[in-house]
């Protein structure tokens, strides 16, 4: 069982770009006493330079590389972070699958192949991170006071409750996250492990100093949603949520 004293662990998945949602999530939990543990294609500059950038700034990063999300090789990405962080020392306590793949066509022009890039990375590869997470939380003892195991977070769109013109695969492997993450929620969550959704609803500001549209709030910026997940990951037992949707405060819905 890990103990209370261990350090505690976020192991997110799709964090290669330096700006994006999953490398704020990474920043935030790193800024609020959690070692990073960082999944993403072999090979992301974008991955390595966050690492570099949170373990210069007092933080403690590594990042896994995986050439696919598929079953066998996240299996054995877990494996490689539960041996480089291992129990007698570190906790695994929040688990980010930030990973997407948007195929936007008109229906007919949906191959087969952009379909499977859309289940494979929406669908397969929530499932083979849903699993190794959960098995891993099942072997933590209760965290006070939370009263949780562990919390595993997924990041969705505007497409995993609606469908439109040109999303079809997209809104489908998005639907089936959300899906996923549901049914997760209701069988673990007696067992005291939080499983919560959240819907980005908007365009997310990949330079929010810069862009013109971000300070006018019209874009969601990446930090914004971070903290959404580091509430997520510390609310307490007797109110968990599942889902919680996040928007600009000018964005029409």
């Amino acid at each position: 069982m890990a103990s209370h004293a261990a350090k505690r662990v976020l192991v997110i998945a799709g964090a290669g770009n330096p700006v994006g949602t999953g490398a704020a999530t990474a920043r935030m939990f790193a800024k609020n006493g959690y070692t990073v543990a960082l999944i993403g294609r072999e090979g992301s500059d974008g991955a390595s330079a966050l690492v570099e950038e949170i373990n210069q700034g007092g933080g403690q990063a590594k990042s896994f590389g995986i050439s696919s999300y598929s079953h066998d090789e996240m299996a054995s990405v877990w494996s490689s972070i539960h041996a480089h962080f291992p129990k007698s020392r570190y906790a695994v306590r929040a688990a980010v699958y930030n990973v997407g793949s948007g195929v936007f066509k008109p229906f007919l022009d949906v191959s087969p192949q952009d379909l499977h890039s859309c289940m494979q990375s929406n669908v397969f590869g929530a499932f083979a991170f849903s699993r190794n997470a959960i098995l891993t939380f099942k072997g933590n003892d209760i965290d006070e006071p939370s009263g949780k195991r562990g919390a595993l977070i997924f990041t969705g769109a505007t497409a995993s409750m609606r469908g439109n013109v040109m999303t079809s695969a997209f809104a489908a492997g998005k639907w089936g996250t959300r899906a996923l993450s549901q049914s997760l929620a209701k069988e673990f969550g007696k067992e005291n492990i939080h499983v919560a959704h959240v819907i980005i609803d908007g365009v997310i500001a990949l330079d929010p100093k810069a862009d013109p549209e971000a300070v006018k709030d019209t874009k969601i910026k990446p930090d914004s949603i971070a903290s959404s997940y580091l509430y997520l990951a510390n609310q307490d037992r007797s109110a968990w949520t599942w889902e919680l949707d996040l928007r600009s405060a000018h964005e029409k819905w």
